[in-house]
């Protein structure tokens, strides 16, 4: 990957942490995915539900309403790709047959014994994330013996799962799982020592984008006025390693990737 690549967050649902509610309607959802795309977003990731700490499950019917129309129409307007943020092997297919090139799971495969099978039968690009636990308790005292350890077990679990299905390496994406189970303290490590993801093999995708360890570290508790700081953690993120970035907020997102982008790229004389 010659440039980071960005990836927009569109919550199709009325209970995500920052956004929830914003862009429930279609036609909200696909006038949002259009400026994102204008702003230069590389891939737009569609959800159907929130996986925010203590979120409710939907049910896969539920879910599919709520983001096929959206993702159908989406993929016939944009050029760019459609990822469809899942842990339901239902929904993505779904999702995959209504034009959607990405399956991106926070759970990395292992929600859904079927996920795997279904993304390699569509040839679709997956994303496994770290999550410890689920979105109803990951966040009730997380602790780790060895933090980085094992998050990379876990990705080389979720990465054997994508192989045995028949996904071939390069359409495997790893994803550290910034929040999802982890501390202030875990992030901030995580983080800082990004860069030893990549002995993984896989590109690496990282999601900061307004999340509550930037909130508590500033003193900020409305997820709408950590922009600052989450472009901070994009531009350490890149130094560290990271391939893709998972953000919110695109237009600023793009100028800090240039930017950290050229700087890592001049030659040093």
């Amino acid at each position: 990957m010659k440039r980071t690549r960005i990836m927009a967050v569109l919550n199709v649902t009325p209970d995500s942490f920052s956004d929830g509610g914003k862009y429930y309607s279609k036609r909200r959802a696909i006038a949002r995915a259009v400026e994102m795309a204008a702003e230069g977003a590389d891939i737009i990731d569609v959800g159907g539900e929130s996986t925010r700490p203590g979120a409710r499950d939907i049910s896969a019917d539920e879910e599919s309403a709520r983001i096929l129309p959206v993702i159908e129409a989406l993929s016939k307007r944009l050029k760019i790709p459609i990822s469809v943020d899942t842990r339901k092997a239902k929904v993505a297919e779904g999702a995959l047959r209504a034009g959607a090139r990405i399956v991106n799971d926070v759970s990395g495969l292992r929600y859904d014994p079927g996920m795997a099978k279904v993304a390699a039968k569509y040839g679709a690009t997956v994303i496994v994330m770290h999550m410890k636990g689920t979105p109803r308790d990951m966040q009730k005292s997380p602790r780790y013996g060895d933090l980085i350890q094992e998050i990379k077990s876990g990705l080389r679990g979720s990465i054997k799962l994508a192989r045995k299905a028949g996904i071939k390496d390069g359409k495997i994406i790893v994803d550290p799982g910034i929040g999802f189970g982890k501390t202030v303290a875990h992030n901030l490590q995580i983080l800082n020592r990004l860069g030893e993801f990549k002995d993984l093999g896989m590109p690496v995708c990282v999601g900061t984008s307004r999340k509550s360890f930037i909130g508590r570290i500033l003193d900020i508790p409305d997820s709408g006025g950590r922009l600052a700081g989450t472009m901070a953690t994009c531009a350490v993120a890149i130094i560290r390693g990271a391939d893709i970035l998972r953000v919110h907020d695109v237009r600023e997102a793009v100028q800090a990737a240039v930017i950290t982008d050229s700087i890592m790229s001049s030659g040093a004389n």
